[in-house]
C-alpha cells in the first residue's frame, strides 16, 4: 500500500513539478514573473530613449518618476493609457534602459496581467533587494465588477498586501479608465454617477497618469525620419504614408514596422 502511494506521489510531482529557483533579484536588468518563479530576461535591449519621438512630455514625466524610484525617493505608480502603437510599452522599457546606462540600480519586471493575484509573493521577493523595480503590466483591461479589478485596486491603495517602497506598478491600457464602460450605466438601479465613479476609481489610484494619442501626419513622418536617420536608411515620405494608409493607422509602431521594411529591402539588420 505504501509503495503504491509513493508511486502516486511521484507521478503527481512529475505532472506538477515544484517551481524552480528564483533568479538573483540583485543581478539582472530585467525579469519575467509568471506567477510562481522570477526568471531573468534573456535579452533586454530597449530602444534608446532619444529615438522615441513625439512623446516628449510623457518621456520627461516618466523618466523623472523612475529616477526617483531608482534613487530611493518617493515615486508614483503609473498608468500609461491611449491609442495602440503610440509608444506606451516602448517608453517604459526605454526609460529603464536609460537609467541603467546612467549607472542607477533599477530593474524591470514583466508581469503577466492574468497573475495579479500572485503579486504579493513577488513583493516578498523584491522588498529587501536594495534596488528599485518597475513592475510592468502591459495592455491591461477589465470588465466591470471583475475580481482582478478589486485585486489591483487593493494593491494600489496600500492595503494589507501593498507593494514595498522599492517597487512601483507601471500599467499600460488602451482605455483611459482601464475598466470598460457601457450604456448599462444609464439603466442601472444604482445612481448612474455612483456607477461611473466606481468604474473610474481604479484609474484614480495611480499617482501619475500619462495619455498617448493618435498621431498626425507630421508627427508620424518625424518618427519615421528619426528611426531612419539612426539606422542610416533613406526613405521617401510618400512611401511612408502609403505604408501607414495600408495599415489604417499612423503610430510609432507602424513607423517602426516601416523602418524594419526599409532595412529588409536594403538587406540590413536592425
Amino acid at each position: 500500500m505504501e509503495e503504491a502511494l509513493a508511486r502516486i506521489a511521484d507521478a503527481l510531482e512529475r505532472m506538477a513539478p515544484a517551481p524552480g529557483a528564483h533568479a538573483d533579484v540583485r543581478a539582472h536588468p530585467a525579469y519575467l514573473w509568471r506567477g510562481t518563479t522570477l526568471q531573468s530576461a534573456r535579452h533586454f535591449a530597449p530602444l534608446p530613449l532619444d529615438l522615441l519621438t513625439g512623446i516628449d512630455a510623457q518621456k520627461a514625466a516618466l523618466l523623472a518618476n523612475a529616477r526617483r524610484l531608482a534613487e530611493g525617493a518617493a515615486a508614483h505608480d503609473v498608468l500609461l493609457w491611449g491609442a495602440k502603437g503610440t509608444g506606451k510599452s516602448a517608453l517604459v522599457k526605454s526609460v529603464v534602459g536609460a537609467l541603467q546606462r546612467e549607472g542607477l540600480d533599477l530593474a524591470l519586471v514583466d508581469v503577466a496581467a492574468d497573475h495579479l493575484d500572485t503579486l504579493p509573493a513577488l513583493f516578498d521577493l523584491l522588498g529587501d533587494a536594495g534596488r528599485g523595480f518597475i513592475l510592468f503590466i502591459d495592455d491591461i483591461g477589465f470588465e466591470a465588477g471583475g475580481a482582478d479589478t478589486r485585486i489591483l485596486r487593493s494593491l494600489l491603495e496600500g492595503g494589507a498586501e501593498a507593494r514595498p517602497g522599492n517597487a512601483r506598478l507601471h500599467v499600460t491600457s488602451n482605455r483611459r479608465h482601464i475598466v470598460a464602460r457601457d450604456i448599462d450605466e444609464q439603466s442601472s438601479a444604482i445612481n448612474p454617477r455612483d456607477v461611473v465613479d466606481d468604474r473610474l476609481a481604479l484609474a484614480d489610484r495611480f499617482g501619475l497618469s500619462l495619455g498617448f494619442h493618435a498621431l498626425d501626419q507630421e508627427t508620424y513622418l518625424a518618427i519615421v525620419a528619426r528611426y531612419a536617420d539612426a539606422y542610416a536608411l533613406p526613405f521617401d515620405a510618400a512611401d511612408a504614408l502609403l505604408w501607414a494608409t495600408a495599415r489604417g493607422a499612423r503610430s510609432g509602431r507602424v513607423a517602426w514596422h516601416y523602418v524594419t521594411e526599409l532595412a529588409g529591402r536594403a538587406g540590413r539588420s536592425l
